[in-house]
């Protein structure tokens, strides 16, 4: 959802009042509640116009919305034409078998720390299964709060993970204190794993971690992790992208944060984005640069995340391909 829409979903709610606000707010994920909830606290004040407005948008759009759908199959067609082939089957996998992570899906809503702690103790495969089911983002952030000898283990099993087996996922879920009770016996086998999903978290825990944890993979089998490590795009890859693509990136991504991130950047990714820029951006973004004082480390990574995130979704939208270090490195 782009800020324009965050900021109409924010009025609205506002203008449903706090009971069916929260009614809808139990059928959105924690990411959206969490990005819904922050833009309504920035709201100070709507001008009934504004209110109006978005009114009548929200009532056109329900409006078009007169056909029913055909099960499983219209949901299907939904999924991939809106997410691509790929993601939607990873979707449809968990839709299917949604009465199987019931205790995972109480794990979106605990913080990285306290997931961590509460699996900390299982088995490897455990703790990849889990991980497998979460947001890459938080995956990662749960990843990096686990012991190191941790690590290496679980992202090991995340990468030869191909399916889960109902016995499986029974055991996941007895270790999270039983929140799942039976119906597990004619459970189809999602494919969930694998070496891009283990290069998809990997590509948010940080290069602090990053390293001793391909390091412990590679010491395991060096030929799953060279594959992982194919899969991995990071920050410099963005060098690889064509001009347009690259253009494309710049318009959705802001000068200061443009800036911080560059701090960190190789020359060659700078001159890329130069290059692409009018001859006074350029200019400006050159003095901003050198002006610019020493940025921590932490700010720089978290300013490259947050545009590679931009990247990702241009990428999943189909406006830019992005090219990582090997043959099969897509995102």
């Amino acid at each position: 959802m782009d800020e324009a829409g965050l900021t109409d979903g924010a009025v609205l709610l506002m203008a449903l009042g706090e009971a069916e606000a929260a009614e809808v707010l139990k059928h959105l994920t924690p990411k959206e509640v969490q990005k819904l909830g922050e833009a309504m606290a920035r709201l100070k004040s709507v001008s009934r116009e504004q209110v109006n407005a978005v009114l009548e948008r929200f009532h056109s759009a329900a409006a078009e919305q007169t056909s029913l759908g055909e099960g499983d199959q219209y949901v299907r067609k939904v999924l991939v034409q809106a997410l691509g082939e790929d993601k939607a089957r990873m979707v449809l996998d968990r839709i299917l078998s949604s009465s199987d992570v019931s205790g995972i899906e109480s794990l979106k809503w605990m913080d990285a720390p306290a997931v961590a702690e509460l699996i900390r103790h299982e088995h490897p495969q455990i703790v990849a299964s889990i991980l497998v089911h979460l947001e890459r983002e938080h995956a990662a952030a749960i990843l990096g709060e686990l012991p190191e000898r941790l690590r290496g283990e679980v992202v090991l099993r995340i990468a030869t993970l191909e399916s889960i087996r109902p016995n499986a996922l029974r055991e996941l879920n007895e270790a999270l204190a039983r929140l799942l009770a039976g119906g597990t016996d004619h459970i189809r086998r999602a494919a969930l794993g694998g070496p891009r999903v283990a290069a998809e978290i990997l590509n948010y825990v940080g290069s602090k971690n990053e390293a001793p944890i391909l390091e412990a993979l590679r010491g395991h089998d060096a030929d799953l992790a060279q594959k992982v490590e194919d899969a991995m795009f990071v920050f410099d890859n963005l060098a690889d992208l064509d001009d347009r693509a690259v253009q494309l990136l710049l318009r959705e991504v802001q000068s200061e944060q443009l800036v911080v991130a560059l701090k960190g950047a190789s020359e060659p990714l700078r001159e890329k984005i130069l290059r692409n820029m009018s001859q006074r951006a350029a200019e400006m973004l050159r003095e901003d640069l050198e002006a610019r004082g020493p940025v921590r480390l932490s700010e720089v990574e978290a300013q490259q995340k947050e545009i590679l995130k931009i990247a990702r979704r241009l990428a999943d939208e189909g406006q830019i391909v992005l090219g990582g270090r090997g043959e099969d490195a897509y995102v």
